[in-house]
């Protein structure tokens, strides 16, 4: 049974972050980075995601492109590479080793980062009142 972090970046700046077992976690189970994902799976009707990332049980981060669980690749720039040498200051040219995961997502993933293509009519964070509360008026 794989068990994920979502974390989900809003239109507006924000992120928001979820606990997914069981069924809703299945949904995820086998999509690539760039795949978009139905909110209905995951527990919010009406969302769309697009699946932009995330990172295994080590913390190696997801890199499009690789094929593999894990994998050292040898990188100009892109994810899981900052362009600094040892002294901390850029260098230009600089090539470096590093460990990355794959672009899909299995069951060593944790953590997946999502990002809102298409919003609901619910949102997020408790900003909008829940189904069947009644709003209190003072007096």
């Amino acid at each position: 049974m794989a068990e994920f972090k979502l974390v989900i970046g809003t239109k507006d700046g924000k992120s928001y972050q979820k606990d997914v077992k069981g069924a809703e976690a299945d949904a995820l189970h086998n999509l690539k980075i760039g795949d978009k994902v139905s909110g209905e799976g995951l527990g919010f009707p009406g969302y769309e995601f697009l699946i932009t990332g995330g990172s295994d049980k080590c913390g190696f981060p997801m890199r499009k492109g690789v094929q593999f669980a894990r994998k050292k690749i040898l990188t100009l720039k892109g994810v899981g590479f900052a362009g600094k040498n040892r002294t901390g200051t850029k260098q230009a040219g600089l090539l470096k080793k590093r460990t990355v995961c794959g672009d899909r997502i299995s069951k060593i993933m944790v953590q997946v980062n999502l990002k809102v293509i298409k919003e609901g009519p619910q949102k997020f964070g408790g900003d909008a009142p829940a189904e069947g509360a009644k709003e209190e008026k003072e007096e």
